[in-house]
């Protein structure tokens, strides 16, 4: 996971270590400064820098409101169908301002959340818990529950 901003706040740092310290492997997360200046310099910037951090051959997902939202079934197929691509796994999240078009062009897959705005510091520990999620369904762990309660 590659994202703008560096946590600050101790109860988004604790939801993110929470599921990225049970992942196997361990979810790495790469911060990066946000960028200074006008809307579209913030966006060009932080875009730049974000595929400057990609390893080589990664496999893109970029967190965007227009993403493909999944259910947790299908998220947890979706990531499978990922990782037999043997290629290193990247979620890149923007800063405040959105990922800049550069970013999108270069995704080979985008992700949702769902239609609501998350603030780009809470996504992280959200999809650290949908892939913690979606490693148990593909595990036969308990973790997932998918019937609702009557």
């Amino acid at each position: 996971m590659i994202a703008i901003g560096r946590m600050k706040d101790r109860v988004e740092k604790d939801l993110f270590s929470r599921y990225a310290e049970r992942l196997s492997p361990r979810l790495r997360l790469t911060e990066l400064p946000e960028g200074r200046g006008a809307t579209v310099e913030i966006k060009r910037r932080e875009g730049q820098a974000l595929l400057a951090a990609l390893p080589a051959r990664a496999h893109v997902v970029a967190m965007d409101e227009g993403g493909r939202a999944h259910d947790s079934l299908s998220f947890a197929r979706a990531l499978e169908r990922w990782m037999g691509l043997s290629r290193p796994i990247c979620f890149l999240i923007g800063g405040a301002e959105g990922l800049d078009s550069c970013v999108m062009e270069r995704a080979d897959d985008t992700l949702s959340l769902g239609p609501m705005t998350w603030p780009h510091m809470l996504v992280r520990g959200l999809l650290a818990e949908q892939l913690y999620r979606a490693r148990a369904i593909a595990t036969g762990h308990p973790y997932h529950r998918a019937g609702r309660p009557d």
